[in-house]
């Protein structure tokens, strides 16, 4: 794991440590492949098209494993309408049409490091989409502002589900499993044979299971929920965090790494990992305009 206790934000005073850069690499490159496949998807083309379209651009570059293999949703289904069972998050043949908002969700491991991303775009335009992804700002804004102040996660979580309500939208991440909005990410060791199951790195699955473990013990999970085993400060570490609106058979989120650290002082306890990414960069150009 990528020490956090000395690592400070991205513009402070130090630089980011080696193990947050190699983080920091893997998310840029997930983010560059949902961009790439983003600019070739057309009407006609399928959830498990675009899924596998993904894959492909990754084991291109290298990547073997994965924390979880790329999804892909379209239309109602990026707001997990009528979502009851876990089956119905794998990719289907749902095909893409003009107008229709997606999410691309992708979690490589490259050279041991992993990244969680979301990706949501539409193919031409869609008001509601837009209006969506703008509002996704002041979701990013709250988490950090509350997890520099030691808020439990728990009560985060709650004021996340407020400020939906305020904007009128529904909260999606709760159709997850354990409804999270967040989880721990690690470094995993590399190997020649990178199985999964369910969709999902084995290796991944097990590390998520010792913090599950570790974490219980001393009173902490790695995953970030609405329950009660969620009810404590942020633990140090690389958190997966994605905040999902829902309105109307319209879904719209992000996923990036939040940095938790043991610093005392408050911009240094708390980041995200990376500022440069299509999401930040549309909210700032849109500030400009």
């Amino acid at each position: 794991m990528a020490s956090v206790t000395s690592a400070t934000p991205p513009g402070a005073a130090g630089e980011l440590t080696a193990g947050l850069r190699g983080f920091r690499e893997v998310q840029r490159l997930a983010y560059a492949c949902a961009e790439a496949v983003a600019a070739q998807l057309k009407p006609g083309v399928t959830e498990r098209a675009a899924a596998r379209m993904q894959r492909e651009w990754l084991r291109e570059r290298g990547v073997r494993d994965w924390f979880h293999l790329p999804f892909a949703w379209f239309g109602d289904r990026t707001a997990f309408v009528n979502f009851r069972v876990p089956l119905q998050f794998f990719p289907t043949q749902r095909e893409l049409e003009p107008g229709m908002a997606f999410i691309l969700d992708l979690a490589p491991i490259h050279n041991g490091y992993t990244a969680d991303i979301g990706y949501s775009g539409c193919l031409g335009l869609n008001p509601v989409h837009d209006r969506l992804l703008a509002d996704l700002e002041a979701h990013r804004e709250l988490i950090l502002r509350e997890v520099r102040e030691r808020r439990p996660l728990r009560e985060i979580y709650a004021d996340v589900d407020r400020l939906m309500a305020r904007q009128g939208y529904a909260n999606r991440h709760r159709a997850y499993p354990f409804g999270v909005i967040a989880h721990k990410v690690d470094r995993v060791r590399q190997r020649r044979w990178s199985p999964t199951l369910f969709g999902f790195g084995t290796r991944s699955l097990r590390g998520l299971a010792s913090d599950a473990l570790h974490g219980h013990r001393d009173g902490w999970s790695p995953l970030w929920s609405p329950y009660r085993f969620s009810d404590h400060p942020p633990q140090p570490g690389l958190w997966a965090v994605e905040p999902h609106l829902g309105f109307r058979g319209t879904g719209a989120k992000f996923e990036e790494i939040l940095v938790v650290t043991d610093s005392k002082d408050p911009q240094e306890s708390a980041f995200w990992l990376d500022d440069d990414l299509p999401h930040v960069r549309r909210w700032q150009e849109e500030k400009a305009a």
